[in-house]
């Protein structure tokens, strides 16, 4: 018989009335199947009369007494009530009556045990509700743990007798919060009055419980009497320590979470822990210190209020470089930047002092930035594990957050290049202020990558230096969620909040999230409670906006002090020894200050955080000024062809639709021809087989958004059953990487501009779903793409694919809005550089910040994406992609245009009749990307090729000056315009006009057609669309059309 055995020790039994109303709850009574409610308490074998042949008879019985207890005999009755009471095996059974003095005696032992019920649910319910108080406070114990430095964010509570200390009142200055939800939780037994919520009270506080396995308070014991178990979840959560973990689905990892804060005595350091933690902090407090003695009026952005920061990034640096880590690279915002390159990376001394000499000259070109912006490389030996380790600390913007994405691609790229497939070499830390990571949504992109195949690092211990104010704003004014770290819960990352005060519970909180890094492989987040001691520099007046709370700040005692003192009492150090450490470091700053008056000249290369070794000469110079031809052989371009045209894997069904696409592939090859989807196929192809690394990544991309590219083929019969051609190419090619992101720009752009920076020696881009989305990007594009190598002279070669042209898709899929990308190019428009000079082209690629180009032919697109990677440097590359012209049957280009010997071309002159003939060629069009082929059928329409010259700048930035010379001089007696779909105020317009003018030493105007002026990049309404096409093709071949402003 089916036997479903309940525990007393553990759950409530149900009486019989109870499970009767359980039962006709959830069956209709006619349906006697009650194996899910069976609820014997004793093992039933040991009853005389049950037995596999009995079980059906004893089902019956159990039925018939759940509906009415009167309806089966009195034995029947009673037998029932004692296995629900938990009698022991071979008692709940008694035998009919006699009237023996024996029988009697056995009806009075059954009766007592029916009647001792209520003290068996007593014990059940009593263990239930100290169960249920041991979760309240795994779940919510955070919330009353004493995490404010400044102890003004206390939850008060009554003087109770359970606990051993008093806790002070919530927030008496009314300021803030470390937790803005600042309510006690009613299940929290904060004084002795709580325990009625569990159905307990105060003389229940030396009964023993049994503990659940849930739970390592016990240590080596089972069992605790209340008041015992309430101290020792007290000592485990609600002391400077908050611990946020229950939300996480996985009970393998909750329990590892529980053992590592719940077992007493755990958090135990030896006294050579302690002073190497004094030594830490001495370096940490007196370099913010002796920088302000030094610079007084200087912005540095410090650290004071948080110095144990340094020690904590050393202590994650330290366990994760014991458990095999080498590499660790780092992000982080402007505050406390200059004391982790100091103290963390060990970036020179003299060389952070010379920042501050406002006589130091710049050796390099370009902006430079603010010394609390720039990054640092250093490969050193790691004192406490005597392993070599390497520290990247990424340059970044003010824009806070924003290096975090940038951080984490830059990591998946080193883990990618040393074959790190599960995070066990390479890590990140990434450092946060408390008001940025609960208010930027780069934050949010950024988490959703870490779990994703082609973007997860394998985990990432976050730091927020949580200095309870945000600039001037409150928390509770800055957020919604109870703490900034809410965040990280999304993806289930746990969350160690820490009195900042307690340095030992600090450097304990960073072993236990690098420990939980290397485990498990997934986020942890390290919220460092504390305060700022200065405004938001160290020029502001934070009592204009804060006053009581920087009034307790003025009081408060700084945490080196306070752990001086600690150590200095418990006698681990004397103060002789701690004054002694001071002076050591105080003489070590005075003679770097001395030597860094001998610097003269500022070499912002010496900050570099990606160094490209061997890529540049010794002195960072490219080893040529040439780029050698673009162009393949044959067998090569007709290999790469016919593998994008099939399916190298057997027994894979493809889409049937799939199939002709391939067919279509196969005949362009036949034919000697590529179209756009081919002519990537072929650039990434050749890369692949000189070990060039290309990966490609964003929405959609796998497939292409316009459905033309087809890189991952999806077998029809089998689920997730891929196949990357790409992939087959070459025995030892490199390996390609194509992955659809998530639906985000700012983060993965972010990420894709990070694993660029790792190597120079791969093909890095990324695809906008459609080119309008990037100015979701747009601080991406604004603070690292463009300005990257003034500000920190490091060069990267990423390149952005934006879909873009005219095509009566409406305002949000018709522009990648060139015009910003063209406004951001840092050539001047009136300056006509040196058209002799060797190697032009190439000096203004070198010079340039960025390249833009708008290609009108396949085969172009194909040899400026091999540029990318055959110049001796590398640029960021902007391609505004087409759409229509992706089928074209006029886009087309022969593999004559791609053999060895042939080259990107920047502008692509007029071939057709009107170059025959030029002096009778009365306007000459300057155009670029897709309307020239509306240019050239309306020019056929017309009958005007003899009249009119075409000519296609495919590269618009740096301005092919030399070329656009040769055609204007071609044509003498020729107008010259400027035509774009685009409107007048947006496109290519605005940025051409000039530079022709000055290529023609404004000779002539340069006239316009295309659409007049628009707030909107495009019209929704398809007519419209239709009508202005029209309009501007009518004036760019109206040969009288300008005469009017002449």
């Amino acid at each position: 018989m089916f036997h479903l055995r309940t525990c007393a020790a553990k759950l409530r039994p149900l009486t019989a009335s109870q499970t009767v109303k359980t039962f006709s709850q959830n069956k209709p009574a006619a349906i006697r199947t009650f194996q899910h409610i069976r609820c014997y308490s004793a093992p039933v074998a040991a009853e005389p009369f049950l037995s596999g042949t009995s079980s059906n008879y004893v089902e019956e019985m159990y039925c018939a007494w759940l509906e009415n207890p009167k309806s089966v005999h009195k034995s029947w009755d009673i037998f029932f009530r004692n296995t629900n009471a938990g009698a022991p095996p071979g008692t709940a059974y008694q035998s009919p009556l006699s009237l023996s003095r024996s029988s009697l005696a056995t009806v009075a032992h059954a009766q007592s045990l029916v009647e001792a019920q209520p003290n068996v649910d007593k014990l059940v319910e009593d263990h239930l509700a100290v169960q249920s108080l041991i979760r309240a406070y795994q779940v919510r114990g955070h919330h009353i743990a004493k995490l404010d430095p400044l102890g003004i964010s206390c939850v008060n509570f009554d003087d109770a007798p359970i606990r051993g200390h008093h806790v002070a009142q919530l927030d008496p200055l009314g300021i803030l919060d470390a937790d803005l939800d600042s309510s006690v939780p009613a299940d929290i037994i904060s004084s002795t009055d709580k325990l009625g919520f569990y159905g307990l009270d105060e003389s229940d506080l030396d009964k023993v419980f049994h503990l659940p396995t849930t739970t390592f308070i016990g240590g080596q014991e089972s069992a605790l009497p209340l008041r015992e178990i309430i101290r020792r979840l007290e000592m485990a959560y609600c002391q400077h320590i908050g611990v946020e973990f229950m939300f996480i689905n996985d009970l393998e990892q909750c329990q590892w979470i529980r053992q590592k804060f719940e077992t007493p005595g755990i958090m135990q350091f030896t006294n050579e822990e302690k002073r190497t933690l004094l030594a830490r902090l001495v370096r940490s407090t007196r370099f913010e210190e002796f920088l302000q003695r030094k610079w007084s009026s200087e912005k540095r952005f410090g650290l004071e209020g948080c110095e144990v920061l340094i020690p904590a990034l050393k202590t994650i640096i330290d366990k994760s470089s014991e458990n095999g880590i080498d590499y660790v690279i780092m992000g982080m915002p402007h505050r406390g930047r200059l004391n982790v390159l100091a103290n963390v990376i060990r970036k020179e001394l003299e060389q952070i002092f010379c920042q501050f000499d406002s006589k130091l000259e710049a050796a390099d070109e370009g902006s430079g930035d603010m010394k609390y912006h720039l990054g640092m490389y250093h490969r050193r030996i790691n004192r406490v594990t005597d392993r070599n380790i390497t520290l990247s600390l990424v340059a970044n913007p003010s824009h806070l957050e924003a290096a975090d994405p940038v951080v984490m691609g830059k990591t998946k790229a080193e883990q990618f290049y040393c074959g790190d497939t599960e995070g066990k070499k390479v890590m990140s830390i990434l450092l946060h202020g408390d008001a940025a990571f609960a208010g930027q949504g780069i934050v949010y992109e950024t988490f959703h990558l870490s779990d994703l195949p082609s973007y997860t690092t394998h985990g990432t211990v976050h730091v927020v230096v949580n200095n309870q104010i945000g600039f001037t704003t409150d928390p509770r004014m800055a957020r919604s969620s109870p703490y900034p770290t809410d965040v990280a819960r999304v993806v289930n990352a746990p969350i160690f909040h820490v009195n900042s005060d307690d340095p030992e519970a600090v450097m304990y909180v960073c072993k236990v999230a690098a420990e939980w890094r290397s485990t498990f492989h997934k986020d942890v987040v390290v919220d460092l409670v504390c305060y700022r001691r200065n405004g938001h520099n160290e020029m502001d007046e934070p009592m204009f906006t804060q006053p009581l709370m920087y009034k307790q700040i003025r009081k408060q005692k700084p945490v080196l002090q306070k752990y001086a003192e600690l150590l200095v009492s418990q006698g681990v150090v004397n103060q002789p020894e701690y004054e002694e450490e001071i002076s050591k470091y105080d003489k070590i700053c005075e003679e770097a200050f001395t030597r860094s008056k001998d610097e003269k000249i500022l070499h912002i290369k010496h900050w570099l955080d990606s160094p490209w070794p061997g890529f540049f000469t010794l002195d960072g110079q490219p080893r040529s000024m040439s780029c050698p031809s673009t162009g393949l052989e044959e067998d090569v371009l007709a290999h790469i062809g016919n593998v994008a045209s099939s399916v190298p894997v057997e027994n894979f069904t493809i889409h049937g639709g799939l199939s002709r696409i391939l067919k279509t592939r196969k005949e362009l090859v036949t034919n000697r021809t590529v179209d756009w989807a081919l002519a990537e196929y072929m650039a990434f192809g050749s890369l692949l087989k000189e070990g060039i690394h290309v990966r490609l990544s964003g929405q959609d991309v796998e497939r292409g958004t316009f459905s033309h590219r087809h890189h991952v083929l999806h077998d029809q019969n089998v689920d997730k059953r891929t196949c990357i051609p790409m992939n087959h190419l070459w025995p030892n090619q490199a390996p390609y990487t194509v992955c659809n992101s998530s639906l985000s720009e700012y983060g993965v752009l972010g990420f894709e501009l990070g694993f660029a920076m790792a190597s120079p020696n791969a093909l890095v881009l990324w695809e906008a779903q459609f080119g309008d989305f990037n100015n979701m990007a747009q601080c991406i594009i604004d603070q690292f793409i463009c300005p990257g190598q003034a500000k920190w002279v490091r060069q990267n070669g990423i390149v952005l694919l934006l879909p873009h042209g005219m095509e009566g898709m409406g305002p949000e899929h018709s522009s990648a809005r060139p015009e910003r990308f063209l406004q951001m190019c840092n050539d001047d428009p009136d300056v006509l550089p040196d058209l002799q000079e060797d190697n032009f082209d190439i000096n203004q690629l070198y010079d340039c910040n960025w390249i833009v180009v708008n290609c009108s032919t396949p085969g172009n697109f194909f040899h400026v994406l091999r540029r990318q990677i055959l110049l001796p440097f590398r640029k960021p590359l902007i391609v505004f992609t087409p759409k229509s012209l992706l089928r074209h049957p006029e886009a087309r280009t022969s593999f004559d245009e791609m053999l060895p010997g042939t080259h990107f071309q920047r502008v692509i002159p007029e071939h057709g009749p009107a170059a025959q003939d030029p002096n009778n060629v009365k306007r000459l069009l300057f155009c670029t990307g897709k309307v020239y082929y509306d240019l050239t059928r309306e020019r056929k329409a017309r009958g005007m090729e003899e009249q009119v010259a075409i000519t296609r700048i495919e590269q618009l930035s740096p301005f092919p000056f030399d070329l656009l010379l040769k055609e204007a001089q071609k044509y003498p007696n020729a107008e010259l315009a400027w035509c774009q779909e685009e409107h007048k105020n947006q496109g290519y317009y605005d940025y051409v006009k000039p530079r022709l003018r000055t290529t023609i030493d404004r000779a002539k105007p340069v006239w316009y057609a295309g659409r007049d002026p628009a707030a909107a990049p495009a019209t929704g309404n398809k007519k419209t669309h239709l009508t202005e096409l029209q309009r501007f093709l009518d004036t760019a071949f109206d040969l009288d059309a300008f005469k009017k402003f002449s």
